[in-house]
């Protein structure tokens, strides 16, 4: 009877083990089922955001393409009025660079062209308030300051030109600043800056002389030897 007794107790033991290890065995698998079920969900999650910031990515640089494009339009528009301002028209000048400012409202160039064209057109307070514009968006925009040069000294107001002319000397060493400032003080007469301003734009390009030969506003120093030495020579 005790033998018997041993041996199913063994069975009994052996059974029990046998379930131990199963069980274990089990949730050992169902816990590497979880792991690996968490790593694919993780590995599908990382995808996902590659893929998201990818698409964010590519619609960033498409963005970007197409802004750069609309620039490159918008330049080629600028410069067709910046173009028909020097051929005199000032009209159409003043239309092209609305077309500009309608579609880009921060394109600071297209404000300088058309408020000279404006000033030029017979619209002194208009133009000045576009240049004006243009500076705000732009303070540092040196063809800005030269136009505002410009359509002062083409409305008589000869000291507040002088004052933009070397505002702009003050961003760019621009042959015509110099030359503006020359002009109003040979209207004056003075001799003394009109020689000084004038070699300075002479220095910066030989061609300025061959205008001043023929610059009504030279009349009132022609007379002097000074003069006449420094656009011949």
């Amino acid at each position: 009877m005790k033998s018997k007794s041993f041996k199913l107790k063994v069975i009994m033991f052996s059974i029990l083990i046998a379930i131990a290890v199963g069980i274990i065995v089990n949730s050992s698998i169902k816990k590497n089922n979880i792991i690996k079920t968490n790593n694919k969900a993780e590995m599908i999650s990382n995808k996902i955001k590659e893929l998201k910031k990818q698409q964010e990515k590519d619609k960033e640089i498409k963005k970007q393409q197409q802004i750069k494009l609309q620039q490159e339009r918008l330049e080629k528009t600028w410069k067709i009025g910046y173009d028909e301002f020097f051929e005199k028209k000032y009209i159409q000048a003043i239309e092209t660079e609305r077309q500009v400012i309608q579609e880009d409202s921060t394109f600071y160039k297209a404000y300088a062209v058309e408020g000279i064209a404006l000033a030029y057109n017979g619209h002194f307070k208009e133009g000045i308030e576009q240049i004006d514009l243009s500076l705000k968006l732009k303070p540092n925009y040196g063809y800005a300051r030269f136009n505002k040069a410009l359509a002062n000294e083409l409305y008589g107001h000869y000291d507040e030109a002088i004052i933009w002319y070397k505002k702009d000397l003050e961003v760019e060493k621009f042959e015509w600043s110099y030359y503006g400032i020359a002009s109003i003080f040979g209207r004056k007469g003075d001799i003394e800056n009109t020689i000084k301003y004038l070699k300075q734009a002479i220095d910066i390009n030989p061609t300025v002389k061959d205008v001043a030969k023929d610059e009504a506003d030279f009349n009132n120093v022609r007379k002097y030897k000074e003069f006449n030495d420094l656009i011949v020579k």
